[in-house]
């Protein structure tokens, strides 16, 4: 059989987000993939793909580290000696791009989300371009999930062999089926995310404390910067709720009545696309990656990133909805990831990129 390599910086991620592109290629080929945490590696392996472990600084800049990456990536590549390889997110992009270009080894080239870097006009900026050109070169294709990041490369020169526009990474809808909307007076939210600064925990933080009295603001994630101390203090002040890293989002999603979506940088967000299955309106705000999967006023409300203010104005909008528009909302959200959104659609356009060059 031939091979496919994935090459990703979680586990977790791919498992929730891609695993039916994984069961569509185990049918046809051996798949590895490589990757630096635990968390699904055992579900993974009992589907029959052979993990390995690799270990990556998701968001450092040490530069010996990240050599000493991609010189195990230019090793693993010439031990298992894959037809094809599948990267996501920046560090694999760029250091399996150079390994794999190297190798002389087809690869295709997920851009998730461009990151903060390409915000900043600066030293960090024009390191991160070259090296992204310089990787992305002979990728057979480039998969873009939203047009502003597809621009963004573009007016920066970053061009493989081809492009191709996918709708981030679907939903798969009965793994997230419609729920009967709640009745109550008091909505509850949910912010489902890394707790960082770029995926706006500071603003749901103010928004929260700001409208307690008139609904419940829930958190789900694993924090990656230095909140974790206020969030336990707002929750030890009833300001809010806040549950971890959970498996089981649709638990979640079902028992409220909108996400809200904070982010200053997105590919394609998979929490409004999960909860809009479910039949949940979202808050998000209005950049690439949330503008795609939102309709402004029908089914969710979109606001202007790292505003406080605009959070506030959209929660009080939301408020001022009656329980049967939130849940009409809610509906037209669900129409909208049906006729937009199925990962069979994702899956089905990997699967015909994969087979023009591993066949």
């Amino acid at each position: 059989m031939k091979k496919v390599l994935f090459l990703a910086n979680s586990s977790s991620g791919l498992y929730d987000f891609r695993n039916e592109l994984v069961l569509e290629l185990l049918k046809k080929y051996e798949v590895y993939i490589s990757v630096p945490d635990e968390r699904a590696v055992d579900k993974l392996e009992a589907e029959g793909c052979k993990m390995i472990h690799t270990e990556i600084n998701r968001r450092g800049v040490n530069p010996v580290q990240d050599i000493k990456l991609f010189f195990h990536y230019y090793k693993l590549l010439g031990q298992i000696k894959p037809d094809v390889i599948l990267t996501y997110t920046i560090k694999p992009n760029i250091y399996g791009g150079f390994a794999a270009r190297l190798r002389n080894i087809p690869y295709l080239v997920n851009i998730t989300g461009i990151g903060s870097a390409f915000a900043r006009d600066n030293m960090l900026q024009k390191m991160v371009v070259l090296m992204y050109r310089q990787a992305m070169k002979k990728a057979s294709c480039i998969f873009f999930q939203n047009d502003g990041n597809k621009q963004v490369f573009e007016k920066h020169r970053i061009l493989g062999q081809k492009s191709r526009r996918i709708n981030g990474s679907g939903v798969n809808l009965e793994t997230h089926p419609y729920e009967p909307y709640p009745r109550r007076e008091k909505p509850h939210f949910l912010l489902a995310s890394r707790l960082m600064r770029d995926k706006g925990i500071e603003e749901y933080l103010a928004g929260a404390k700001k409208y307690a009295k008139y609904a419940q603001f829930d958190i789900i994630g694993y924090c990656e910067e230095d909140h974790e101390e206020e969030i336990l203090r707002l929750q030890s002040e009833g300001i809010l709720k806040f549950h971890g890293y959970q498996t089981n989002v649709n638990a979640f999603y079902k028992d409220i009545d909108a996400v809200i979506v904070t982010s200053h940088q997105e590919g394609m967000s998979n929490v409004i696309l999960e909860s809009a299955a479910t039949g949940r309106p979202a808050l998000a705000t209005n950049i690439d990656g949330c503008k795609e999967a939102v309709e402004d006023n029908k089914t969710g409300i979109l606001f202007e990133q790292k505003s406080n203010e605009a959070l506030y104005e959209a929660i009080e909008k939301f408020l001022a909805l009656s329980v049967e528009e939130r849940e009409e909302m809610g509906r037209r959200a669900r129409a909208k990831v049906e006729r937009e959104f199925n990962r069979a659609d994702v899956v089905k356009a990997y699967m015909e990129e994969i087979q023009n060059v591993a066949g």
